[in-house]
């Protein structure tokens, strides 16, 4: 994540797997092409006007930059300055300062990478004589890497102080570098002074000031954050055990509350007398208890029959009396 690319100097067969990577979300660095820079420091350089206030819409082909000259007066530098470049193609460009040199040539100051923000692509430097910060995505690109769930705290890390916060009085020159892989980037490029934008400034530095206090905030919180997970897991995992000692508990006293049962009984006692140990005492019980003894079942029912004659005859009897 730290190599930067120089695209003019890659091959077809690696400048496709470069795209492919920066599809799939892989932030890559690129550099200015050589060519481009030598020869704006040898001031070889097309320099087309931009006035303040207006806009330039062009396409530049991919490794090469269109350069722009804005000239500010002493109010419009004492108000501050904004250039912008958008593209609603979502083209990948480059928006590049220069100072001019003691030669009469152009040497690279200041270069800021476009960015996706909502349904355009757009880079922008604000020489408004406060401290602006812009993003760099690697930083974050590296901390989802390493820990995709500390990336949050990682997010305004990639917050860095701009090189250049105003601009004096003269002409300045600025350069959109084309950094498709392939195609042409189509680009919309203005100017502006912060005068006629004094609430918008005001809301810009506000944020900017709120943002830097967010992220010195959020590096003590994460602290808090990492010490509120520890102990989280830790009374998750006791929860964990607590719930399965608990179930397996409960488990158990089912199983000795189902042993109070007849069925065990019964079984207890078969398996008694299968091994043969007191098989002889039930049997004599159970013949002692049997009238067999007593002349078998033909005596019982005899006797039974001659008492109940007898009772019969006596009853006869008194009736006849």
């Amino acid at each position: 994540m730290d190599m930067e690319i120089d695209l003019s100097n890659l091959g077809t067969v690696n400048t496709m797997f470069a795209a492919l990577f920066s599809k799939l979300g892989v932030p890559i660095k690129t550099t200015i092409s050589a060519n481009v820079l030598e020869e704006a420091l040898n001031g070889t350089v097309t320099v087309r006007p931009l006035p303040m206030g207006a806009s330039v819409s062009g396409k530049v082909d991919k490794q090469c930059a269109h350069f722009f000259g804005v000239t500010i007066n002493e109010q419009q530098a004492e108000a501050g300055i904004v250039v912008r470049v958008t593209s609603t193609a979502q083209s990948k460009f480059k928006l590049l300062y220069f100072e001019q040199d003691a030669n009469g040539g152009y040497g690279l100051a200041l270069q800021e990478d476009s960015e996706k923000t909502g349904k355009v692509t757009s880079a922008g430097m604000y020489f408004l004589h406060f401290q602006v910060y812009r993003m760099d995505a690697t930083v974050n690109a590296l901390a989802i890497a390493k820990d995709p769930e500390s990336a949050f705290f990682k997010r305004l890390e990639g917050l860095q102080p701009c090189e250049v916060s105003e601009l004096k009085a003269g002409t300045h020159i600025f350069a959109v570098y084309g950094d498709n892989f392939f195609k042409t980037a189509a680009y919309t490029i203005e100017a502006l002074c912060a005068k006629s934008y004094e609430d918008t400034t005001e809301k810009l530095k506000d944020i900017e000031a709120q943002i830097l206090r967010k992220r010195n905030e959020l590096r003590q919180f994460e602290t808090e954050y990492r010490k509120a997970l520890a102990r989280f897991q830790e009374v998750t995992n006791r929860y964990s055990q607590e719930k399965q000692a608990v179930d397996e508990m409960l488990k158990q006293r089912d199983s000795i509350q189902a042993s109070f049962t007849v069925a065990r009984a019964l079984n207890t006692v078969n398996s008694t007398s299968s091994n043969g140990s007191t098989s002889k005492v039930p049997s004599e019980d159970f013949k002692a208890e049997s009238p067999v003894e007593d002349g078998g079942s033909d005596g019982k029912d005899k006797s039974g029959r001659k008492k109940w004659f007898n009772l019969n005859l006596k009853g006869s009897d008194k009736k006849l009396g």
